[in-house]
């Protein structure tokens, strides 16, 4: 696979629209929201309201979404059912399709997150018992009016009416998971704060840790594709960036997100492959910013997006980002 990268003028250009590109990512991801919200926490209030249990179910939804993304991806099939009963809405995870994967590598890593996401699943719900929540309705699907392709459309990667498949090539699979990788590790990031029982601190740095590892696999996968037939941009690396601004204009005004493409003044045009602060530090995002993310919407909801219907549990609501 070649490997190039996006110019120095490229991105300069880049970061000088920026702000331009955010202002229509908000009103276009904003018009594919579903539903709105009637419960809304801020960070210091969860910490005060909230459970270290609602914590855990938070982190429950968001494991059902990804468990099921890999194992449509690689094994064809939602994850098992004996693994999504609970309290709450029940549903069911559909659209997926299994990959025809081109390069081994790739599936061979696709094969192992998705084992690692599902064996997530299995241990939250072991840690909460009775109390887990149940998989909420998750929509993988690829038509146009799905929320892959909302995604994908808000962030200029395909024409507004047009369906983005992330089964459907090795590509569109990596960028589907960078979609949401980068996403898990900063919700546990974010989540570490309200977690004050030192099991539960343990069991959440784990997982923080292997998704962190995804990532870093997914964004170092991504930035080898090099220039591709068909891109929206120049290169992959333009494309990460057209995502990473399409969620950072959904989960607040702070400038959080970074795509696989960095600039530095002593370092020119290199690989981002690991997104953090001058301290070198993942930064993070609160509940509510991550539903902002999954839900498609910088405005109060309770639902949309990934799931139509919401998630399940204590913590249900994005912020008002608009």
């Amino acid at each position: 696979m070649a490997n190039t990268s996006i110019g120095m003028d490229t991105l300069e250009v880049s970061v000088e629209r920026q702000q331009g590109r955010r202002a229509f990512f908000r009103a276009a991801l904003g018009a594919a929201a579903v539903g709105s919200g009637a419960f809304l926490v801020s960070q210091a209030a969860q910490a005060q309201t909230l459970s270290e249990f609602d914590v855990l179910n938070f982190a429950l939804n968001l494991e059902y979404l990804e468990a099921n993304f890999y194992y449509y991806a690689v094994y064809g099939q939602a994850i098992p059912v004996s693994a999504t009963g609970g309290t709450g809405n029940a549903g069911a995870a559909t659209g997926g399709k299994q990959v025809t994967f081109s390069d081994r590598i790739i599936a061979e890593m696709a094969r192992e997150i998705a084992e690692d996401e599902l064996n997530h699943v299995l241990f939250l719900r072991r840690q909460l018992g009775d109390r887990a929540v149940a998989q909420p309705t998750i929509d993988l699907s690829v038509s146009s009016t799905s929320a892959f392709s909302k995604a994908a459309q808000a962030a200029t990667l395909i024409p507004t009416t047009a369906s983005f498949d992330p089964y459907a090539s090795d590509l569109n699979f990596l960028y589907g998971a960078f979609l949401f990788e980068d996403v898990g590790v900063t919700a546990y990031k974010g989540s570490s704060a309200l977690i004050t029982t030192p099991a539960y601190i343990d069991a959440a740095a784990g997982i923080l840790a292997a998704e962190a590892y995804h990532a870093g696999m997914i964004r170092t996968t991504i930035d080898q594709m090099g220039s591709m037939p068909g891109l929206k941009a120049s290169t992959v690396r333009g494309d990460t960036e057209l995502v990473s601004t399409a969620r950072d204009s959904l989960d607040g005004p702070s400038d959080l997100d970074q795509g696989v493409a960095y600039v530095t003044s002593n370092a020119g045009d290199t690989s981002n492959i690991a997104p953090t602060d001058t301290n070198g530090l993942a930064f993070s995002r609160s509940a509510g910013q991550v539903l902002n993310i999954v839900y498609l919407t910088n405005a109060e909801a309770t639902a949309g997006g990934f799931f139509p219907a919401g998630v399940n549990g204590a913590i249900r609501s994005s912020i008002n980002n608009a």
